[in-house]
């Protein structure tokens, strides 16, 4: 629950660091189709933000809606801050709202240790059985595959044996639009990259 001051800040911050150039709307799928100048641009805003947002301000976006909280974790990956993987981790796994679990998993993957990939394989556990919920079981797959590319290591592999979670959760009522897993870590990886273009210009970066 948000204190009375932060709930006089929030607009302000949404005002500085969401709504900008409908920021909030172009993180994800939309900045893939982003080449050039513009793409560019973009990275730059994005990362000089994430050094500018401070770790209480990030937390009181966090406490907020999805376009919120879908911004912040981008500013979050940009800069590196890997002391809210356990508040990205608890948003993921509870799923209380659209569109920002996408960029929760953009963070972890970029944060690229077995602490992330963990947290990944717990919403994959509570999440894979549900074949009627379609959250971000894709992208979570596609980042734990990322993860364990880049770990050397196999935690993706319980899912994806035949007649395993994945499938079950694939072909069960409601039917759903999808790809091979392969696809969803390439997806996750190009969101990683402009997560790391972006983080060239973030002055508070975590190496």
């Amino acid at each position: 629950m948000r204190h009375a001051d932060e709930e006089s800040e929030l607009p302000k911050l949404i005002r500085r660091y969401v709504t900008p150039d409908r920021r909030y709307l172009k993180l994800g799928g939309s900045l893939l189709g982003m080449r050039g100048c513009e793409r560019g641009k973009f990275t730059r805003k994005l990362g000089e933000a994430a050094g500018q947002i401070s770790p209480r301000e990030l937390c009181i976006l966090l406490d907020g809606g999805w376009r919120e909280r879908k911004t912040a974790a981008w500013l979050i990956a940009a800069a590196g801050r890997t002391e809210f993987r356990g508040r990205l981790g608890e948003l993921l796994l509870a799923s209380q709202g659209p569109y920002a679990g996408q960029a929760y998993c953009v963070a972890l993957a970029t944060f690229g240790t077995s602490a992330d990939a963990d947290l990944l394989v717990a919403y994959l556990d509570r999440y894979l059985p549900r074949p009627d919920l379609y959250y971000d079981q894709a992208a979570a797959l596609g980042t734990l595959l990322l993860l364990d590319t880049r770990l050397g290591a196999d935690q993706a592999a319980q899912f994806l044996t035949p007649d395993g979670l994945w499938q079950h959760w694939i072909v069960g009522p409601p039917s759903k639009d999808y790809d091979a897993p392969d696809s969803y870590r390439e997806f996750i990886r190009q969101l990683c990259d402009l997560a790391d273009e972006s983080a060239r210009h973030c002055t508070a970066r975590r190496r």
